[in-house]
């Protein structure tokens, strides 16, 4: 069965408001609401994924379709594991999905998981292990955490992405594809030239599953020239 974004409409729904408690700040009534509205989080929980995120991966891949049967797919920063449930179903049993991160993911049916520091010179061995060949695909929804400084969250992130794209580089096959997550403009300058050398077509795009105040962007780059 193929999952599907909800229905973001809120036709036949009461929205749900919370009363302010005594010992909870605004900012934490405000995030409780937020996510008791929100349609991506209730799905995600119908749909058994770990987080709402898994919508982003759905609403890339049913615009793209680079999720193919029996694909060799490596989700690098995969905890809580939302994209790899996603890449699981959207491949099947043929194919073999790869979760890696430096923070303990609990196990998934059908992916092999791994703990692992993408900054270790052994860990793309690693990774090409568990793959028991080169991945089709490489996926990344990293994004360090936020400290409420624009510029300083996008350098963060940037340095995430730009750690994802050197595994991805050592691990893709020829035509494969790489999907990553950048903040504000999306990549720009070296980066951005960078992923156009090693890559036939690059894409900026933002998921309707992204809220909107959200400054996220995903980066799709298909065609990995080797």
């Amino acid at each position: 069965m193929t999952s599907r974004p909800p229905d973001k409409s809120g036709r036949g729904e009461v929205r749900v408001r919370v009363k302010n408690a005594k010992m909870r700040k605004l900012s934490s009534q405000r995030w409780l609401e937020r996510q008791l509205n929100d349609p991506y989080v209730r799905a995600a929980k119908q749909e058994g994924f770990r987080s709402r995120a898994a919508f982003k991966l759905v609403e890339l891949d049913d615009k793209y379709r680079f999720l193919k049967k029996g694909a060799r797919v490596l989700d690098l920063g995969a905890a809580p594991g939302g994209w790899s449930q996603v890449a699981a179903k959207r491949v099947g049993e043929s194919g073999r999905i790869v979760a890696a991160d430096i923070l303990e993911t609990e196990p998934l049916a059908g992916v092999t998981v791994l703990q692992c520091d993408l900054l270790d010179p052994d860990t793309p061995a690693r990774l090409k292990e568990a793959l028991d060949g080169l991945a089709d695909i490489v996926l990344t929804d990293m994004a360090a955490p936020t400290t409420g400084h624009r510029a300083t969250d996008h350098l963060r992130t940037v340095a995430l992405f730009e750690a994802a794209l050197n595994v991805a580089e050592d691990v893709l096959k020829p035509g494969g594809v790489f999907v990553g997550k950048v903040f504000q403009g999306g990549a720009s300058g070296e980066l951005l030239a960078r992923v156009k050398k090693l890559f036939r077509e690059v894409k900026h795009v933002k998921p309707p599953a992204s809220r909107a105040e959200s400054v996220e962007l995903y980066l799709v780059a298909t065609g990995f020239r080797g």
